[in-house]
């Protein structure tokens, strides 16, 4: 399913938030935006920025980030670029794919904001020839050319898979062969972008992003996932080296945590003053949890109101392997752990030390603790179905998986005798798959009938 909405095409006001709509941009990070030179004017313009597709995003105020402007030779040469610095960053907001690649005849989607439409309006073309460092691009009408409003939009193409669409150049200008004021008056009218890969040329910036290690997607939608979803195991680990498309990648991600925890840079006194403070034990536990957290031994009794509680609240350790004594950071996070908070736990390099205290002291815990909620939800599945079996109609219940949810209990004492951690942590991670799969196919088969859907082998109904 491809997504209707993105967070990344911007509309620009001049000025201020009372400014008019004067064109478009794409957000390239978490501060930084694209538009075209001549929609800012001058180079000391102040311009507003709206995400207008996303209203939970608040706009943000911008100007001309250093070495952002490039107008051309003297105003006429064919650049029209500015990079523009946001105010204040906006990591909510998903950032664009950007791609250098065109094929001639490639279709294109472009989003602007004309006159009349500061809402939006969406025009269609394809990619058609070079016009000197531009490419041009055809219309099937002359109604379907750019017009004032655009400058600054991307020019985007879809894939075959969803979240694959790419921008590959801004919308910059149009020409008509007659000169008159509007495309639709004249005989023959085109629109043209800057391509992505000419803009890379000039801002190193969009070079970086445009090439082959520019974002992680891939570890974009599991992080994505990680977060949103407090159905997944309460602790993630991962290994991200210092700088490329995975690092920016996880950098971006990371407003999505509650604390963040880095290696060598934070002290664990520093963490535990700040957990202490936001779960706001009773005031005379406090220094109780503080000794707790530090140094274990028994912990402070939970009162019945007012207890402290991490609710599902992300600390992400960026770098553990790079603390000071990771090791001994481990049982601390272990502690953390207990009080409900999720662990986000990321290694700089593949052999760090203290990778076996993590997978033996917070991912089998954390796995093993997943895999006993969905073993439950499979004994309640089974019990219901046990219940309603023979009562009604076979159609109506859902069909009893082929591994009983018993012989799931059994796999999950087995692997609970294993001595090694590794061993351990591969057949919990097998063990939770087959789960997904069994719920998986129970949640599937409770979906409601639809008139005239089949519900099981046989040809189809004629109309």
């Amino acid at each position: 399913m491809r997504e209707l909405r993105a967070d990344w095409r911007l509309r620009l006001r001049r000025g201020d938030a009372a400014g008019p709509v004067c064109g478009a941009g794409v957000l390239l990070t978490h501060d930084r935006m694209l538009t075209c030179a001549h929609v800012v004017g001058e180079p000391d313009t102040p311009m507003w920025v709206e995400f207008a597709e996303n209203p939970g995003i608040p706009p943000v105020a911008a100007r001309v980030a250093p070495g952002g402007w490039l107008p051309g030779l003297d105003g006429a040469g064919r650049e029209d670029i500015a990079v523009l610095a946001l105010d204040s960053p906006r990591p909510q907001a998903a950032p664009a794919q950007l791609g250098r690649r065109m094929e001639r005849g490639r279709k294109v989607w472009i989003g602007g904001y004309s006159q009349a439409f500061d809402d939006g309006m969406w025009l269609t073309g394809r990619i058609s020839g070079l016009h000197g460092a531009w490419v041009q691009l055809d219309a099937g009408t002359n109604a379907e050319v750019v017009r004032p409003g655009f400058s600054g939009a991307a020019v985007q193409t879809r894939g075959e898979e969803p979240h694959d669409e790419l921008v590959v150049g801004l919308v910059v200008s149009w020409r008509g062969d007659l000169e008159l004021g509007l495309p639709t008056e004249n005989d023959l009218a085109f629109s043209y972008m800057i391509p992505i890969d000419r803009i890379a040329e000039l801002v190193p910036l969009v070079a970086e992003l445009s090439g082959p290690d520019g974002w992680d997607s891939g570890l974009s939608r599991r992080l994505r996932d990680w977060f949103t979803d407090g159905d997944q195991p309460a602790v993630r680990f991962g290994v991200v080296g210092h700088g490329g498309g995975r690092d920016r990648t996880l950098r971006h991600h990371l407003h999505r945590a509650h604390l963040v925890y880095r290696g060598g840079r934070t002290r664990p006194e520093e963490l535990v003053e700040t957990l202490v403070a936001q779960l706001r034990p009773p005031r005379h536990r406090r220094n109780a949890y503080r000794d707790w957290l530090l140094e274990g031994g028994d912990e402070p009794e939970r009162p019945a109101t007012g207890r402290p509680d991490g609710s599902g609240r992300v600390l992400a350790v960026i770098g553990l392997d790079e603390d000071p004594d990771p090791r001994g950071l481990v049982p601390l996070l272990a502690r953390v752990r207990t009080l409900g908070f999720r662990l986000l736990i990321i290694f700089r390099g593949g052999d760090g030390a203290a990778l076996a205290e993590v997978s033996r002291d917070l991912l089998v815990p954390a796995l093993d603790e997943r895999a006993e909620e969905l073993v439950g939800r499979a004994e309640h599945f089974e019990r219901e179905w046990v219940r309603l079996n023979g009562m009604i109609d076979s159609a109506s219940v859902a069909p009893r998986p082929a591994v009983t949810a018993a012989a799931r209990r059994q796999q999950l004492r087995a692997l609970r005798s294993l001595t090694d951690p590794r061993q351990q942590l591969t057949a919990l991670k097998t063990l939770l798959r087959e789960l997904r799969a069994d719920l998986d196919e129970e949640s599937r088969s409770r979906r409601p009938i639809l008139p005239g859907q089949r519900t099981g082998p046989g040809p189809a109904g004629r109309p």
